[in-house]
């Protein structure tokens, strides 16, 4: 059996979703799981997201090296992670869940000549709002105006800079990841731009 049947059938078995595997050089394996999602129901209330502990990789790990040593898979050192705060998006249903939240995606092929000159036309990176576009698919929706600094007074005179968008299919996605942001302030998320506090 395959290296990706086997630690499928054994993450999902134990109720997990597996989210990546990884060989690394020196015989490391690293397998990252998270808890299934399942799209919110309308009407129903939701129920707080699950994070992968300790004890779940724990599990997860045991039965992995039972299941790769039967099949005789080699490897010297196995590694079973949660995703992390820059989680990588590989599905739909990943950018279904994660829709709203900022994102990092880098493209297969410069963006050229689509961009209408609003973009480097060699520029294959790109932060921002993953949202879903109006032809059905995907968009990031950024503004390259930089974030105001802590203590900075932002005029109320000032026109921001636009927002900007780039419609994409999933095929041309090398790389998509939540974007690393990390909050020093607490928990709670802050309110979106227009929105009370």
């Amino acid at each position: 059996m395959a290296l990706q049947q086997i630690v499928e059938q054994t993450v999902v078995g134990l109720g997990y979703d597996l989210v990546e595997i990884e060989r690394s050089a020196g015989g490391l394996l690293r397998i990252t799981i998270d808890w299934p999602w399942q799209p919110p129901v309308e009407g129903a209330s939701t129920t707080p997201e699950q994070f992968v502990t300790v004890e779940d990789c724990e599990k997860v790990t045991r039965q992995l090296q039972f299941a790769l040593e039967v099949d005789g898979v080699d490897y010297k050192r196995l590694e079973v992670s949660s995703p992390g705060i820059d989680r990588p998006l590989r599905h739909q249903q990943d950018f279904e869940r994660f829709e709203g939240e900022v994102i990092d995606i880098t493209l297969k092929a410069p963006i050229g000549a689509a961009a209408d000159g609003q973009v480097n036309a060699n520029r294959k990176k790109f932060r921002g709002t993953l949202e879903r576009a109006e032809t059905g698919g995907w968009q990031i929706v950024w503004s390259d105006e930089p974030p105001p600094k802590p203590g900075q007074k932002v005029s109320k005179k000032r026109v921001p800079a636009p927002l900007q968008a780039l419609g994409f299919a999933l095929d041309e996605l090398r790389d998509a990841r939540l974007a690393p942001i990390v909050d020093f302030k607490g928990r709670g998320h802050a309110p979106a731009p227009g929105q009370p506090g």
